[in-house]
């Protein structure tokens, strides 16, 4: 009876909780502007109506198409598709939403691939996430940011020495095609692994067999749990494309505002920028140089400008953007290059003649700058990285004065040598980040000249016992150097002590001709 009586008491106080909320309920009139389109075009659609409609306002389609307001002209309205256009037909009715472009973020995002209004690609179910933002911000102001003085380690010898990147630096990688900018973006990725830096990686305009074979490396390498892949293809609307990066940031500032630090790689901008001069000649508007609407500068600073370090009120985090672009016949002289190298702190160059000697990566040191700085540099660095850019530099003018087969002064003939086995040095494979103690390991044995003695085809065999030396050997010195500790003197000679041993059994397993024989006795003396 007991039991009888109290649910019956908790029917009649939900009965009455239910008749107050009804009471208070009015029905209320809205009015809902309706547009009909009058034209489809390649990715653009032209509508009549929606007198109060605004600029990069989402507006919706029967059948739910979604689509972005990108011209107010007087007699309609041009909007950029978001979606197929298959089911569109003149005369379908369009219906305001009210909204600008908006994105979901949060922590659900790291590991899976979505396009970029949210939705999952990888067939691993709806992605759940409790917050959206607008994916257009403006940027942060001048006292909103910091100084870049933290160094985001990438892993590659010839970067992290003499290019080196900060976290909130914008640094650009350009280069012919095939040349291997993204290898380089994802290097960066994969040597984030346990460093608390969590990475988006936005792919715009590309094929998709190339992102699938790209997730797939991400994968293998244990990236993908810290990484968001947005993927806007190749086929996609041109509209989604050219929301892509601006979506992209939206989700990498969510966790850069929480004071996380983050990494984001745009894939590539001159995708980027076709695909807006594309969207532009479709709807009439004025064309400028090389058919470029007149703010195609403004797209990409706007973008950009949002990538920069926190200082501690707004939480300390990071956005570090590495955009890559693409040069037609080694021009870094043209429109969209030039636009992208005065918007960014420093520029890393690809070149496709050393691509084609084989020195992987095919970074022009020459060409290639930090306009940051050592100001980002981990101190040990500082002690190597000089010396090794002045005989890189002297190598690199000598070699072509060497072509021409005068006779060499004995000086000039072991710089050469000594510039080689910089160059060979310098020499990285894919999916090998090296760690930073490693590298000045490295480093110093060729400028102190204990690899004079290895020949240029074995340099890496080598390097790979300097490595493994140093890396067994001297951890506790590791970790100083990875803590930003000094190299003083004593460590140097450690340092090079260590490898002057690892060398010696190298090269006495080595066959050699007469010449090395010479050279290797020097080194063990």
């Amino acid at each position: 009876m007991k039991k009888e009586e109290g649910l019956q008491t908790v029917v009649e106080n939900n009965f009455a909780l239910y008749t107050q909320v009804l009471d208070r309920q009015e029905a209320k009139l809205r009015s809902h502007e309706i547009g009909i389109v009058q034209s489809i075009g390649q990715g653009i659609a032209k509508i009549i109506g929606l007198p109060n409609v605004q600029s990069e306002e989402i507006v919706r389609f029967t059948g739910g198409s979604l689509g972005l307001v990108f011209n107010l002209d007087p007699e309609e309205v041009g909007v950029v598709l978001l979606d197929s256009s298959d089911q569109l037909q003149s005369g379908t009715e369009v219906r305001r939403t009210g909204k600008v472009l908006d994105v979901p973020v949060g922590e659900a995002l790291l590991g899976r691939v979505i396009d970029p209004l949210g939705r999952p690609l990888d067939g691993k179910g709806i992605i759940r996430t409790s917050q959206r933002r607008p994916a257009e911000r403006n940027a942060p102001t001048i006292m909103d940011r910091a100084l870049v003085n933290v160094p985001l380690q990438t892993g590659i010898k010839a970067i992290d020495a003499l290019i080196p990147i900060g976290r909130g630096q914008r640094e650009l990688i350009l280069g012919d095609r095939q040349t291997g900018k993204t290898g380089i973006a994802l290097d960066t990725i994969i040597n984030q692994k346990d460093k608390n830096i969590l990475c988006v990686y936005c792919a715009i305009g590309q094929r998709s067999a190339a992102v699938a074979k790209l997730i797939a490396d991400l994968e293998n390498q244990g990236a993908m749990p810290y990484t968001t892949v947005v993927m806007a293809a190749g086929e996609d609307p041109p509209g989604l494309q050219y929301v892509a990066p601006y979506a992209a940031t939206a989700m990498a500032e969510y966790f850069a505002d929480q004071g996380r630090d983050v990494l984001i790689v745009y894939d590539d901008l001159t995708n980027h920028a076709r695909t807006y001069r594309e969207i532009s000649l479709l709807m009439r508007r004025p064309p400028g140089r090389e058919a470029y609407p007149g703010d195609i500068f403004y797209i990409h600073s706007r973008l950009l400008e949002r990538s920069t370090h926190f200082n501690d009120k707004r939480g300390g985090g990071s956005l570090t953007a590495l955009p890559i672009i693409e040069t037609e016949a080694q021009n870094i002289a043209a429109y969209i290059p030039t636009n992208l190298i005065s918007i960014t702190d420093g520029q890393i160059y690809l070149s496709p003649i050393l691509f084609q000697k084989g020195v992987l990566p095919a970074i022009d040191i020459g060409k290639s700058v930090s306009r940051v700085g050592g100001k980002t540099q981990l101190p040990a660095y500082r002690a190597v990285s000089g010396d090794l850019r002045l005989s890189y530099s002297q190598f690199e003018e000598l070699e072509a004065f060497s072509r021409f087969g005068t006779r060499l002064e004995e000086s000039t003939r072991l710089t050469l040598e000594r510039g080689q086995r910089v160059r060979e040095m310098l020499k990285q494979k894919q999916y090998a980040p090296m760690p930073a103690a490693v590298q000045i390991g490295v480093m110093l044995s060729v400028t102190a000249g204990l690899l004079d003695a290895v020949p240029t085809a074995k340099i890496a065999i080598a390097e790979q016992a300097i490595a493994q030396a140093i890396s067994t050997q001297l951890a506790d010195l590791c970790l100083q150097i990875e803590n930003g500790s000094v190299l003083t003197d004593s460590d140097r000679d450690l340092l090079l002590k260590t490898a002057k041993t690892a060398i010696s059994i190298v090269v006495k397993d080595l066959p050699k001709d007469s010449k090395d024989i010479k050279n290797s006795k020097n080194i063990k003396e």
